[in-house]
């Protein structure tokens, strides 16, 4: 918190990064949990993954240091909130389209600007045991930089390697409560597959936000073999009278546990 209130905004930009991914490794080891990766983490672009705990921002951070878009409430969270400003993240501020507007230039611009930006297209958080559909505006301002897309897969495990629900943030559960079950589990590792990165070129956001999603879906089917992948039109959630330049209010990062429907109209 000092490093941040004085210096941070000061240093350049690589040893912000250093620093980020620095302090988020130093949780998950206060916390106890234990991270693996494959794949190669992007530079920069557009990161999209599926969504199961408020720990997947630390864990990702700890591979690859990423800005990420969150709701505007947590941006008066205390300290939490504080820091995330100081820290680079973006904030959306829910029901207003013209803040959805501004939101989404400021992603373009930190995209075009060659950052790594990060959603969770789900729009909300769950169990980790299969991948839900994806509001498929996000990916818009992918296209609008011309960046490139990364899909990511996010697994939680226990001691003896097997899928755990223990750090899952859904339903009622509290922050508390999350952060209690964390700490009580045993070998709890997670475990982020990064993918093979899709080009924005050329596309539409629906093609971009189904091909993330059979990616990171099939990724999963490997771990859990039940689970089949989702047929087509399920992939993407698609409002017909959204508007291209605006982003969903519920498809970011978890301020609320309670998860968002999903019939739910994006912005």
């Amino acid at each position: 918190m000092l490093l941040v209130a004085t210096v941070f905004q000061w240093l350049p930009e690589r040893a912000c990064l250093y620093l980020k991914a620095r302090w988020s490794r130093q949780l998950l080891a206060v916390l106890g949990v234990r991270f693996r990766a494959t794949g190669t983490p992007p530079a920069h672009g557009l990161l999209v993954a599926n969504h199961i705990s408020w720990l997947d921002i630390y864990a990702i951070n700890a591979l690859a240091p990423t800005i990420f878009l969150s709701k505007d409430e947590v941006r008066h969270w205390p300290v939490i909130g504080w820091l995330a400003t100081r820290g680079g993240t973006l904030f959306l501020e829910r029901g207003s389209r013209a803040a959805a507007r501004r939101a989404k230039e400021h992603l373009v611009d930190e995209l075009r600007a060659r950052q790594l930006v990060g959603v969770f297209p789900e729009g909300t958080t769950g169990f980790g045991d299969h991948v839900m559909p994806f509001h498929g505006a996000l990916f818009q301002s992918a296209i609008d930089a011309g960046v490139i897309v990364t899909p990511a897969l996010l697994r939680y495990t226990d001691a003896a390697d097997r899928p755990t629900i223990a750090s899952a943030y859904v339903g009622d559960t509290s922050l508390w409560e999350c952060l209690r079950s964390i700490v009580t589990a045993s070998g709890l590792t997670v475990n982020v597959d990064f993918l093979p990165a899709i080009s924005s070129a050329g596309v539409d956001r629906r093609h971009l936000a189904h091909h993330s999603h059979q990616l990171i879906s099939r990724a999963l089917a490997e771990f859990i073999p039940s689970r089949e992948v989702q047929p087509d039109v399920s992939t993407v959630i698609e409002i017909r009278d959204d508007p291209q330049d605006e982003l969903p209010s519920d498809s970011l990062p978890t301020g609320n546990p309670n998860p968002t429907p999903a019939d739910s109209s994006p912005a």
